[in-house]
């Protein structure tokens, strides 16, 4: 995980992504320009001006060709990601934990970092899951293309459910009597447990047992690093090929269902714009504000590092110049800073929470699974746990998001109808993210200040 050298810059791997975010954007436009075309051509044949062009182009050979070529070569792209979301998911948990472990020789300080990091995220997700229950843009899809969603995906109306689990059965299964069970399950919703919930919280728990033991788990540590460094390595050979997988996924969902799924598209991507602009124009400043620090001061202090988070999308790679932006423009004390950015570049990403809580509710509504007050309560810590276990670099959420899905009915694959958007809206909560750091920080050493003038 990342940690501070002696010149200020990160050990993590920091660098550009190797996908652009204009190749997505012409996945995305590419997609569904011609998904849209090919569904009125075959659903409007009669009217449609361009059909007399395209009369080979029978409704029949569409599907075919949707569904045996676009859509499979599309779903490569998500079984590379899927096939590595345990691992991930288990590493990066048990490593968040472990990179906590100096914590305690900050004390009070370290304690009060904790605090604002549970604060933000919950606040952020609080405010994500909100704006989509006030808005619901999967609502306004009709019930005849949910009904062709649920067929296509194979889900039922029995899946997504609320359980029938007692209150103290729930919170019973978060610790796992059999951790391989619920890991096996996690994804095809057969575990016997809480599935996804539970084998996290048995990461936490193993990554708590794993500081406490000290130095003798070293070689389990660095075993997880590896694996923790592999899965990334397979996410980002995945997201070579995301244009392309994309804009398969674009078509094949516009080609079947057309111009009803823009419009809860588009809302989905305002909805979470809106979330984001909330929390970094609201929550920061009010935070800020009690802590005697001027907003408008911050915000012009760190313009530059909102910049960068927004090019790079990757809190790691923003950590060198938010650490100049924190010491130099303003005038945080070194220790608070260096301890505060560098594990919140993984361990503090509130927008990333946010974006996860928009996701998993959105897609619920699009694929018909209503959730109860508990089993939103329980999306809420998943959205809050993964947004402490996502890796800070570009499409890091896209596993966890994934994870959560599987684990409340929907199937994983359904993150397809978001993807096309995806690395806008990364670019987006990365500047979330690391303005919630900068943020933690500047509060830290107000109330340090303060102390120290007592």
């Amino acid at each position: 995980m990342s940690e501070v050298r002696n010149d200020g810059m990160s050990t993590s791997e920091v660098r550009r992504p190797s996908h652009h975010p204009a190749g997505m954007a012409i996945g995305l436009a590419v997609g569904l320009v011609l998904g849209l075309l090919v569904n009125l051509l075959s659903k409007n044949r009669d009217t449609f001006w361009l059909a007399p062009f395209f009369g080979w182009l029978t409704p029949g050979r569409i599907e075919w060709v949707t569904g045996h070529v676009v859509e499979p070569i599309g779903k490569v792209f998500l079984r590379l990601i899927l096939c590595v979301v345990l691992p991930l998911v288990f590493s990066a948990l048990v490593l968040a934990v472990v990179e906590l472990k100096d914590i305690r020789k900050l004390g009070a300080l370290g304690l009060r970092a904790i605090g604002f990091t549970l604060l933000f995220s919950a606040c952020s997700v609080m405010i994500g899951l909100g704006l989509v229950h006030v808005f619901g843009p999967g609502y306004a899809i009709s019930e005849q293309t949910r009904a062709e969603i649920q067929s296509h995906y194979r889900i039922s109306e029995r899946d997504g459910r609320p359980s029938s689990k007692s209150l103290s059965q729930v919170l019973l299964d978060l610790i796992p009597e059999n951790p391989l069970q619920e890991a096996v399950g996690a994804l095809d919703g057969s575990a016997k447990g809480n599935g996804m919930l539970a084998l996290m919280v048995f990461a936490l728990l193993v990554g708590c047992a794993t500081v406490n033991v000290g130095s003798r788990t070293d070689g389990f540590v660095g075993v997880l690093e590896g694996l923790f460094a592999i899965s990334m390595k397979i996410v980002d050979w995945a997201m070579r090929i995301a244009p392309l997988g994309v804009g398969c996924l674009m078509f094949a969902a516009m080609a079947r269902l057309g111009m009803d799924l823009v419009v809860p598209l588009f809302g989905f991507l305002a909805v979470a714009l809106a979330g984001l602009a909330v929390q970094t124009l609201g929550v920061y400043p009010a935070a800020l504000r009690l802590c005697g620090i001027r907003p408008g001061r911050f915000f012009g202090a760190i313009r530059h590092v909102m910049l960068t988070a927004f090019g790079t999308s990757s809190s790691n790679a923003t950590l060198p110049t938010a650490l100049r932006a924190a010491e130099e423009d303003l005038g945080l004390s070194p220790q608070i800073a260096r301890f505060v950015l560098t594990v919140g570049a993984t361990g503090n990403q509130n927008g990333t929470a946010l974006y996860e809580g928009v996701v998993i509710l959105f897609l619920c509504q699009v694929f018909g699974v209503h959730l109860t007050l508990l089993q939103q309560a329980s999306v809420m810590v998943f959205a809050i746990l993964a947004g402490v276990g996502t890796a800070g670099v570009p499409a890091g959420s896209i596993p966890m998001i994934m994870a959560i899905l599987a684990g409340i009915g929907v199937p994983p694959e359904g993150i397809g109808l978001i993807l096309g958007f995806d690395r806008f809206l990364d670019m987006c909560r990365t500047v979330v993210n690391v303005t919630g750091d900068l943020t933690i920080a500047q509060c830290l050493d107000a109330w340090h200040k303060k102390q120290q003038t007592r």
